[in-house]
């Protein structure tokens, strides 16, 4: 033996498996074993040159090889930047990727860490020009596999999605899967109606979604909608009995939850542009001081709007100038912008509410009722009144209004709001109620 003989250098080998599907990984001995059994036996007819095993399992059960994004592979990546690994054992080349991009960039992750990568049933050296064209070669090919699979994948579901049956997926609500089909589920096809029937009395997507999220409707993943999946709802084809596909509806296996004649009225609504939709709801909504207000010579002010274009103006006129009363001197307003007085009421109560008399006055008259609301909650919703008031649906805000206003009288020098101090305390506890529930939530 020969003392002076340098010992072979030890080489690090980390094996890397995959599979791109999850199916048959329950079993004992699976997939990813196999690999790593061939992968072993390679390194060990190598071990005269050094060759050894990590202890570390490099497995991707169930990633595709078309992306880099899988938690084995980025761990063995980070592992080469740390200096940890020499060499890369897969089975075969494909099972480290399929795109001919991705694997020019590990390769060049593996040059400039001095690591090297080897297939076992594909014997070839990346260090040659000549390993290198094979490699690519071999790459072309992987990639070509996976896109002509993916493009029968994408034939067969349009040649089923034309045929109505369901391809799996989002299920969406008012439906169950059995047997991979859609079955009705009573419960939430009725919620689906109802939905659809509440559009139609609304014309808005928007009421209809505070209305929903006011009374905790949840969708099928158990989180409170919004105005976007409210208008993915109404779109949905499904609930026509109709398969969808690259947007063109095929009859479906499955039944119907909605009738023409409910999808057309709501499609027409639909149909409309969002502003005139927005008008609409707001020509309905009631006016906020109706009832409250009035000029100095006592006369009511009525909500009256008029429109010009698709634009609609809202005013709160004087009794006396639609009568055509004689009032002698006029020296206040007898005509205002609804928006801009309602503002100024809105601002003048959020004030009030936050002086210290009213709130101690609150406080007592919460206390009476031993409990019901903590004086911290009753605190912070006078001092959030804004937030909480934006909560409110208009009708909601009116009704409030009604409560804590008992006049507002439009003088020469500005607007004189008079509150009603004993209903602030029953207010503040409605609106403390939605806040808990949101906490909660």
């Amino acid at each position: 033996m020969d003392i002076n003989a340098r010992p072979n250098r030890r080489l690090r080998c980390a094996i890397y498996t995959r599979k791109s599907s999850e199916e048959g990984l329950d079993m004992e001995f699976n997939s990813l074993d196999a690999q790593r059994e061939a992968c072993e036996a390679y390194i060990a007819s190598q071990r005269s040159e050094g060759w050894v095993a990590t202890r570390e399992r490099y497995d991707d059960g169930g990633f595709s090889g078309g992306t880099l994004e899988r938690p084995s592979l980025k761990q063995i990546l980070a592992d080469i930047e740390d200096g940890l690994i020499d060499v890369v054992v897969v089975y075969k080349i494909d099972r480290l990727s399929r795109s001919l991009m991705d694997f020019s960039k590990l390769v060049e992750i593996f040059d400039r860490n001095g690591v090297t990568f080897v297939s076992v049933t594909q014997s070839f050296n990346t260090t040659t020009s000549m390993g290198r064209l094979t490699l690519n070669i071999l790459l072309s090919f992987a990639q070509f596999e996976r896109e002509v699979i993916g493009e029968r994948i994408r034939d067969k579901v349009a040649a089923s999605r034309k045929r109505g049956i369901w391809m799996g997926g989002y299920v969406p609500l008012g439906y169950d899967v059995q047997d991979r089909k859609l079955v009705v589920n009573d419960a939430e096809a009725a919620s689906v109606r109802r939905i659809f029937e509440r559009f139609v009395e609304l014309g808005s997507a928007t009421v209809l979604a505070r209305e929903l999220r006011r009374d905790g409707f949840r969708n099928k993943q158990d989180t409170l909608i919004d105005k976007g999946y409210l208008y993915r709802l109404l779109n949905n084809r499904v609930y026509r009995g109709e398969a969808v596909h690259k947007g063109k509806a095929y009859p479906g296996e499955h039944d119907s939850i909605i009738d023409e004649d409910l999808w057309d009225r709501a499609h027409s609504i639909l149909q409309e542009s969002p502003r005139k939709r927005a008008n609409n709801s707001r020509a309905r909504t009631p006016a906020l001081l109706k009832g409250l207000i009035f000029s100095d010579t006592g006369a009511a002010m009525t909500p009256t709007s008029t429109k010009k274009g698709a634009k609609l103006y809202r005013y709160y006129v004087s009794m006396d100038v639609i009568r055509n009363r004689e009032t002698g001197e006029e020296t206040a307003p007898m005509r205002l912008a609804a928006g801009m007085v309602e503002d100024a009421v809105v601002t003048e109560v959020r004030r009030i509410l936050q002086t210290p008399e009213v709130v101690t006055q609150v406080l007592a008259a919460l206390k009476k009722e031993k409990g019901t609301v903590s004086e911290a909650d009753a605190i912070a919703a006078l001092h959030e009144f804004s937030a909480l008031w934006a909560r409110l649906f208009p009708v909601e805000q009116a009704r409030i209004i009604q409560l804590l206003v008992r006049r507002v009288t439009v003088t020469a020098a500005g607007l004189e709001v008079d509150i009603r101090r004993e209903g602030i305390a029953g207010v503040i506890r409605e609106m403390v109620a939605p806040r808990r529930m949101e906490a909660a939530e």
